[in-house]
């Protein structure tokens, strides 16, 4: 290299590695925050001198001996387009078309990770989307064990017809009510992950104050390896009630025996789809699928067919200790099986696979559908499409994706740490569902998050949420219920300030935990934020049960925000989803009557009630209470008694 190419290379090494740049949320087309102050940050030569300008406010500073360098602007009216200009020795940094007004940071998981385009009325929807002051930006999914700095993709995309598909819906249609009625840019900032657990958003330091969570905190691991023993010590303590058995060779080949025993299997009710969906979060390479069949006497002597969805990987098919069929196929698989190859009674199907080839990232499992699964003879079907038995493979080699749910913290340390200070008038959260399980702890988890981003921030910001919808069976108190306590753990959590609740299990949907109409739940949440953030004189939030009188028989229940009354929402015209309880807990269905602002409810079979309950159930589908404002009733209980979810912990 002559003496000019190599000083040509110098100057332009410098300039890529030293040059004065912006955090990437500073980026063309951003919405910063009005009426607050700004904070603008990036990354420089150690201890160079920065200019950063903005609307007409220049701000200085000297970059740390990391690079890193922080200005603040004061608070800035809407409007805009403006210029963000950093400058230095080592060069200049611009973003440009920066707008002024109202963000809003969307997190949580899948519900509000919830594409416009998969949400209701789509079509119609993306012809009302051309709104270049809303903009949305997405924070792509990544999980690191320690905090990072910056991001290292994204962007601001305006909202138009053809780019708000991507959009949150909850988020765009939150955006647009927002827009609209106050008439300033918009930018919604999206940090969400569908499946994720409230744990792997909160730091570190604030597990660390809670008493349930800091041996947890204390525990976490430094590297991904062993991060993946933990998950393998985790998984093997679920399966097998004891972190330090491992099977071997010999324990595994049991599995295909023909008389094996899986009743410590993972449970799969419905077998189609990834792994980490069905309690094996993040496993990968082999493992066994296994169902017990039960075969008439009749169809022993005959030739059948065994029809499985698709795993591409090469698989060992077992019946009753046999080998039946080794190979790999695509799609949906069709293999013909001697006579006798079945048993009269019960049999014992093994599956062994591994992760999918063409979609390495699915890891072992099933894809396709469920009603693929079956054994046919002359158009003669036995279903397998349910109850399956999972096993992960420990004895042979496998590894772990570093996943959502795989370490505490992980995601806070990537997704939300690059966001921190950027300057927002609020969140909007819609988590729980991952959560349901161990509801109860959710009381202290909940409100552990929002004070830790409020201290992270130094930001007393508002924070609203997505009270749990309706999915699964409408199972009443009697059963209990894990979503009914979640759902009681939000109620709980409006005692911090500057906190609101949009009740959703109207507009849920049993059978999908993805219901689509986001556009009520979205307007739910403005509400919230045109009346406490923006000062408008609306009705914004739901009757929330606020205490409960027994007398003669009955249970008298008071409400707050049931200012206009109440109403019943039914064609029927009566109340649905009351229950009644005495000293023995056994709830009752009651009838239930509005009475001005309050609702008395009462059953001749519970002659001295000290109970009532409304919309406890996982899928409360009928309940018809809403406020004359037209905002349904939130679940409640006037009990404290022991729920199902009190002992569950997150470890």
């Amino acid at each position: 290299m002559n003496r000019f190419c190599f000083l040509l290379f110098f100057l332009v090494q410098s300039t890529v590695f030293g040059q004065v740049k912006f955090a990437r949320i500073f980026s063309d087309h951003v919405v910063l925050q009005r009426q607050k102050p700004v904070p603008v940050w990036g990354w420089a030569k150690a201890g160079e001198k920065v200019k950063v300008t903005l609307a007409g406010q220049t701000a200085s500073t000297k970059a740390d001996q990391s690079g890193k360098w922080q200005v603040k602007f004061t608070p800035l009216e809407a409007g805009g387009p403006h210029t963000l200009i950093a400058a230095a020795k080592s060069g200049n940094a611009t973003v440009n078309d920066v707008l002024i007004g109202e963000v809003w940071l969307c997190s949580g998981q899948s519900n509000i990770e919830w594409p416009v385009s998969s949400a209701k009325d789509y079509e119609a929807e993306r012809q009302n989307a051309d709104f270049p002051q809303i903009r949305h930006f997405k924070v792509e999914h990544e999980v690191t064990l320690k905090p990072v700095d910056d991001l290292q993709s994204g962007d601001w995309k305006l909202a138009s017809s053809e780019t708000v598909g991507d959009f949150t819906a909850i988020g765009f249609f939150f955006a647009r009510e927002i827009h609209q009625k106050l008439h300033v840019p918009v930018g919604i900032l999206h940090a969400s992950w569908g499946g994720s657990q409230i744990e792997g958003w909160i730091s570190k330091e604030a597990m660390m104050t809670d008493e349930e969570l800091k041996p947890y905190a204390q525990n976490l691991p430094e590297t991904w390896e062993t991060a993946d023993a933990m998950m393998d010590a985790k998984l093997r303590k679920q399966l097998f009630k004891n972190a330090s058995f491992n099977p071997t060779p010999e324990d595994e080949s049991k599995y295909v025996s023909g008389n094996a025993d899986f009743s410590n299997w993972q449970e799969a009710s419905d077998p189609v789809g990834q792994w980490d969906w069905k309690g094996l979060m993040g496993f990968r390479w082999n493992g066994f699928m296994a169902k017990e069949v039960t075969i008439p006497a009749d169809l022993v002597s005959k030739e059948t067919i065994l029809s499985l969805s698709e795993n591409d990987s090469p698989n060992e098919i077992y019946i009753n200790g046999k080998l039946r069929y080794q190979g790999a196929q695509n799609g949906i698989r069709k293999i013909t099986l001697a006579a006798n190859t079945w048993q009269e009674g019960k049999n014992q199907l093994v599956i062994k696979l591994g992760n999918m080839v063409n979609t390495p990232w699915f890891g072992p499992g099933l894809s396709g559908s469920a009603t693929d699964l079956y054994i046919e003879y002359n158009k003669r079907k036995i279903s397998l499409s349910t109850d399956w038995k999972l096993m992960p493979s420990f004895a042979e080699k496998h590894a772990y994706a570093h996943l959502m749910n795989n370490v505490g913290t992980t995601i806070y340390n990537a997704m939300i740490v690059p966001l921190i200070p950027f300057a927002v008038r609020g969140t909007l959260w819609y988590q729980g569902e991952t959560n349901a399980g161990r509801s109860f702890q959710y009381r202290r988890t909940f409100p552990l998050l929002i004070n830790d981003w409020r201290e992270r921030w130094k930001d007393d910001f508002s924070f609203y949420w997505v009270q749990l919808s309706s999915f699964g069976s409408d199972n009443g108190s009697n059963k209990g219920s894990g979503w009914a306590e979640l759902r009681e753990a939000q109620n709980m959590t409006l005692s911090l300030p500057k906190t609101g609740m949009a009740v959703s299990t109207d507009v849920g949907n049993p059978n999908n935990i993805h219901p689509v109409n986001k556009q009520d739940v979205a307007h739910r949440l403005a509400a919230n934020a045109l009346k406490l953030d923006y000062g408008m004189d609306i009705p914004f939030a739901s009757p929330v049960m606020d205490h409960v009188e027994f007398r003669d028989g009955k249970a008298e229940v008071y409400f707050r925000h049931a200012e206009n009354g109440l109403m019943v929402k039914d064609r029927y015209g009566y109340l649905k989803g009351f229950e009644i309880a005495g000293d023995d807990k056994v709830f009752h269905y009651a009838k239930a009557e509005i009475s001005g602002k309050n609702v008395v409810v009462y059953n001749p079979k519970v002659p001295n009630p000290v109970a009532v309950r409304y919309a406890w159930s996982d899928a409360p589908a009928e309940v018809n209470l809403y406020s004359t404002d037209g905002f349904p009733a939130s679940s409640f209980r006037s009990d404290s008694w022991p729920g199902i979810t009190v002992d569950k912990k997150f470890e």
